[in-house]
């Protein structure tokens, strides 16, 4: 080697050596009392937000692009409110991304999915006495969210007809949502119909071309389940013309799902698939999609882990993180729970992260079972390093505005 090799060798070396030390510095001083730090170009994050009224999962992309998973308004015991009762579920998710994108150019959402047409996910008209000065709708979870921050693109299981399994215009906050939607979309947003099997319909936006290692994966919905080749998919559901109106498929089972992939971390967020403890039958949807999916790094609990978090799914996917996000007193179940401890089930080890667990639901559930979980209260955000392989866990303070840090886990390596 000559000394010009040798020379670039150590300056290289030393680059090297001082990026760790930033880096791992960096990393040190981010801890339990602190603010959340803010995403830096590269990093995936994905924030469970908890309000005490629903789901809410937003994500920051690596190259900036932003996308909303649901955004709920249900419940009425408003102790359990997050931080508070003053506002609609809908703002206070808003105001939550609006924190989160505050090093992003553009305060907008480019993408939003709705999995399911249920108010814990979308909205209750019977909550909400605010009407939007826009399309006349009422202001509930995700229409009061759109109505706040402005979105590129809105995606659900079923537009623009709305008739699968059957026709649902007697479902007025679905009839809310489409008020809104119809809006939006005659003025400048995009809407479309979620595509089984597609790894095109979410796209990185702003840099693609410096991250090809990333990847929205559509995983389901309407029973329709990707086959884990191609954009190929297999419906599990039978045709709804050999099916009696009670038969119909439910709606969390009509759930989409997806799997955000960068590099070596996989993430699920699947809505409410469930399994109905149903095995063997068309109604277990779960395991065909966790058959597809393999092994993650990251799940959401399906269903907020009531009837469903089933032996055949986990087994497939043996998540080393599960996130619960609960917000009633049957989240999670017994069953679920136990199962998602069961190193039977699936072997290694896995940490459970609730959004909120209730003080009854300790007592039912025991000691056993809640001393094996490392949270059960607060926002959870999932942070992936640039090149996704490896991720730290940091749980967030949902009673005010401080979006202080209550406890940092891992950092965990991808599988």
């Amino acid at each position: 080697m000559n000394d010009r090799e040798m020379s670039t060798k150590k300056i290289l070396f030393a680059a090297w050596l001082l990026w760790f030390l930033l880096l791992h510095m960096a990393v040190a001083q981010v801890e339990a009392g602190t603010h959340f730090p803010d995403w830096e170009e590269g990093f995936l994050d994905i924030h469970h937000i908890y309000t005490g009224r629903g789901e809410a999962v937003f994500a920051i992309l690596p190259d900036g692009t932003t996308m909303l998973i649901d955004a709920g308004e249900t419940g009425t015991d408003k102790r359990n409110f997050r931080p508070d009762a003053s506002r609609g579920a809908g703002e206070w998710i808003s105001r939550y991304i609006l924190r989160m994108i505050r090093p992003l150019s553009e305060k907008r959402v480019d993408y939003i999915l709705l999995t399911h047409f249920h108010d814990d996910h979308m909205g209750n008209i019977g909550l909400s006495d605010r009407r939007s000065d826009k399309g006349g709708y009422i202001l509930t979870g995700i229409t009061e969210l759109g109505d706040l921050i402005p979105f590129g693109k809105i995606v659900d299981r079923n537009w623009p007809h709305y008739n699968y399994p059957r026709l649902m215009s007697d479902n007025a906050n679905l009839q809310n949502y489409i008020r809104f939607v119809n809006w939006h979309v005659e003025n400048g947003a995009t809407a479309e119909a979620f595509k089984a099997g597609s790894n095109g319909q979410f796209r990185l936006l702003k840099q693609p071309g410096r991250y090809p290692e990333f990847e929205i994966r559509n995983i389901a919905a309407n029973g329709e389940v990707w086959t884990g080749r191609a954009t190929n998919t297999r419906n599990y559901f039978p045709p709804v013309d050999q099916l009696t109106e009670r038969e119909y498929p439910e709606e969390n089972l009509c759930s989409a799902a997806i799997r955000i992939s960068y590099g070596k971390f996989d993430y699920f967020n699947g809505g409410d698939i469930l399994h109905s403890y149903a095995p063997g039958t068309w109604k277990d949807l779960e395991t065909p999609v966790g058959m597809a999916l393999g092994k993650v790094d990251v799940c959401e609990a399906n269903h907020h882990a009531k009837d469903a978090m089933g032996k055949g799914f986990l087994q497939a996917v043996q998540p080393r993180v599960i996130v619960v996000q609960g917000f009633a007193l049957s989240h999670p179940d017994a069953t679920a729970l136990r199962n998602m401890l069961s190193k039977e089930i699936y072997p290694g080890d896995r940490d459970i992260f609730l959004t909120h667990l209730f003080d009854v639901n300790r007592t039912v559930l025991g000691e056993k079972l809640i001393s094996q979980l490392k949270s059960t209260g607060g926002h959870v955000v999932v942070r992936v390093r640039p090149g996704g392989d490896s991720y730290q866990i940091y749980v967030l303070d949902d009673t005010s505005e401080s979006y202080t840090i209550k406890g940092v886990y891992g950092p965990y390596e991808s599988n």
